[in-house]
């Protein structure tokens, strides 16, 4: 069946008129391009400038070109376009960006409301990856000694990190009391 927009298409096209473009369609079953060679055939249009021709079979191997150089059109840099030198500049930038955001956030241990030592978030990585069999269980800890610890800076130092940091102080605060075997209002239980 032949519709109403493969007439248009062709009709724009070949610059014929509607009846023609119908009659021509519905020769081909509904193939625009092979009802434009058939138009060519007939004399009914020009055949293009330059010597061209139309073909209704297009190799495989010139679509992919023709694909490949649309998407550069498209979009020149994408990330499969990038050269070997450009993709590792690119990830030194990444983690000079990630450095510098490191050393402008701190990692602060409080005791009893005093600050006792403030390390960059960059230094506190190194030390979690390279030792962290030792970082780890100190940091920890630290909590069932009263240590807290606050992140300040533009990035970490938001009120949800710092709660996340309170409630993890608090549970093991709480650990510590049941331990001991007092009650949550300060009395010994053994009374």
């Amino acid at each position: 069946m032949i519709t109403l927009e493969q007439v248009e298409k062709l009709r724009k096209r070949a610059n014929i008129s509607y009846d023609e473009a119908k009659k021509a369609l519905e020769e081909t079953n509904g193939d625009i391009l092979q009802a434009i060679i058939n138009l060519e055939k007939k004399n009914l249009i020009k055949p293009p400038a330059g010597g061209g021709y139309y073909s209704s079979k297009e190799s495989q191997e010139n679509r992919n070109q023709d694909d490949f150089n649309q998407a550069e059109k498209d979009s020149p840099k994408k990330e499969y376009g990038l050269s070997f030198g450009e993709l590792v500049g690119k990830f030194f930038r990444w983690c000079g960006d990630l450095i510098n955001r490191g050393n402008r956030n701190h990692f602060v241990v409080i005791k009893d409301g005093e600050q006792i030592m403030t390390i960059p978030v960059t230094v506190l990585a190194i030390l979690i990856i390279f030792t962290f069999w030792i970082t780890i269980p100190i940091t920890v800890l630290g909590l069932f000694f009263g240590y807290r610890y606050v992140f300040t800076g533009p990035d970490l130092g938001r009120k949800s990190v710092n709660r996340a940091m309170d409630s993890v102080a608090d549970a093991a605060e709480n650990f510590k009391r049941e331990v001991k075997g007092e009650k949550s209002d300060g009395e010994n239980s053994d009374n």
